[in-house]
Order: structure tokens, then C-alpha cells, then sequence
């Protein structure tokens, strides 16, 4: 990379930096402030589009192979109506939240894992339920924890980062109006499943998680019950769920830290 484009590169993240969201105004519960200024590179419906696209695929796969639960089986209604609670909460994260499809399912699957793609796109995979033996609060900690990484744009945040880097000289020198750099989602391909997000991500996923559950009625607590699980299962073959949701002893402590922001709005929605 030539020294003219690294810094030109240089400006347009600091650009993108000082164009970002505003921190959030002081409010009840966890603050993280505003989304990272790389998601104004690409368009928050081109990525919706694709995760619907992907979504679909998969569904059709996992009904082709028996594997998609109907809408009669236990856990999917079970999961459907831990939604129905959490949803609600969501547009405060993100306004686009109020159009967005929602659509949860369950795959019968070992796999210990979950998912909320870009536009509320939502499966859990039956092992997660089954092997972990998760009660009401700990799915709620995991559905909240994958929403937010949706809620909080951080699959559009990593392929702005992407485009900002992966964008030709031609394209920079039309920067000040941004070109057309929508146009660079479907070139990225990105996998939005199999995004792997960073431990900024991962701990902002966690405490916005706990915030959505809380506001639910579900007990924030069960955000520790929940990893202590994931640690025994880790024992031998690590979950899949692990793969894109590294463990450790740090993000138990910054949730212990946070429960009293949230444990409020647990107590109160207890009583509503």
C-alpha cells in the first residue's frame, strides 16, 4: 500500500470517527454510546437484504433435511414467546428495530449455538437448549446477547471496516461524496452467520443483552449461570458457540459489575 493511500485511508477513519452517532443520553440502565461511524459506508438495507437472503437459504436447507421444528413444537413456542417479551425493548438500541421482520425458529441440531442475523433474524439450534439444559432467563441472556449484536450493527460496522480498507484509489478520490460504496456489500460476501466479532463487540453484546432481558422480566443474573454452563461444556470439544463467543473470566466480571444497572429494571418489570 502506497504512503498516499494509507493516508488517505488514515482520514477517512478519522473522518468516520468524528461523523459517528452520538453517545447515547444518560438513561437507566448500561451505556455503550453510539455506533461506530464505519456503518455510514454501507447501507443498513443493503445488509438486511443479504441476512434475509441467507436466512431464507438456511431455513429452506434445514426444512429439506426434516431438521426445522413446526410451529407446534415446545421449545420453538417456548423461544417464540421469550421474544414476544424481549422484542418490545429493542427499538430503544435501534429505530429500525419497529420495521424489521422478526422471525424466530428452532433446528434440530446438536450443535450448541444461536444466532440473531442483521434485520431480527433468529434460530436457536436444539442442542443449545438441550445439552445446556438452559431455563427461561438463560435463553433470554442469549437472545439478548444476539440481538444486540444486530440491535448494534456490528456486522455493518466490520464490513464498512472492510470496504474502507478494500476500496481502490479510484473510489478514494471521490471520498468526499462516498461514491457508490454501497455497491461493495455484495462484492464483500460476506457469511453473516459465521461473522466472528471482536472482544469489543462480544462484551458491548453482553451488557446490551442483559439490559434487553432485564427490561423483559428475565433475570439478568442468569448472564453468569449462563457462562458458567458454557465453561463445563468447554470441558471437552469446545461449542460452536464458542467459536464466535470466546469465554473467559474477564466478561463474567464486567457482567457482575453491571448487574447493578440492570437489576433495577429486572425488580421493576417483576412488578409491571
Amino acid at each position: 500500500m502506497t504512503l498516499a493511500l494509507r493516508l488517505t485511508l488514515a482520514a477517512l477513519s478519522a473522518a468516520l470517527l468524528l461523523g459517528a452517532a452520538p453517545a447515547q443520553a444518560q438513561r437507566e440502565g448500561v451505556a455503550v454510546g453510539g455506533n461506530s461511524g464505519f456503518t455510514k459506508l454501507v447501507p443498513a438495507g443493503e445488509i438486511e437484504q443479504a441476512s434475509r437472503q441467507q436466512y431464507a437459504k438456511m431455513m429452506q436447507e434445514a426444512a429439506a433435511q426434516k431438521a426445522l421444528a413446526p410451529a407446534s413444537h415446545p421449545q420453538l413456542q417456548r423461544l417464540r414467546r421469550i421474544a414476544e417479551r424481549v422484542i418490545p425493548h429493542a427499538v430503544a438500541w435501534n429505530p429500525r428495530a419497529k420495521d424489521w421482520q422478526w422471525e424466530v425458529n428452532l433446528i434440530g441440531s446438536k450443535q450448541i449455538n444461536a444466532f440473531c442475523m442483521p434485520g431480527g433474524k433468529i434460530a436457536f439450534y436444539t442442542g443449545i437448549l438441550d445439552q445446556l439444559q438452559l431455563n427461561d432467563d438463560e435463553v433470554a441472556m442469549i437472545m439478548g446477547h444476539e440481538m444486540a449484536h444486530a440491535l448494534r450493527e456490528h456486522a455493518r460496522e466490520r464490513m464498512g471496516k472492510s470496504a474502507a480498507t478494500n476500496i481502490g484509489a479510484s473510489l478514494l478520490s471521490n471520498l468526499l461524496g462516498l461514491g457508490d460504496l454501497g455497491q461493495t456489500v455484495a462484492g464483500l460476501g460476506v457469511d453473516l452467520l459465521n461473522l466472528r466479532f471482536g472482544r469489543e463487540d462480544e462484551s458491548e453484546a453482553d451488557l446490551v443483552g442483559m439490559e434487553l432481558g432485564a427490561r423483559a422480566g428475565f433475570d439478568p443474573r442468569a448472564g453468569i449461570t449462563l457462562w458458567q454452563k458454557m465453561a463445563a461444556a468447554n470441558k471437552g470439544a469446545p461449542p460452536q458457540w464458542l467459536s464466535t463467543h470466546p469465554a473467559g473470566a474477564t466478561r463474567i466480571a464486567d457482567m457482575e459489575r453491571n448487574l447493578p444497572r440492570v437489576m433495577p429494571l429486572y425488580e421493576r418489570a417483576r412488578k409491571s
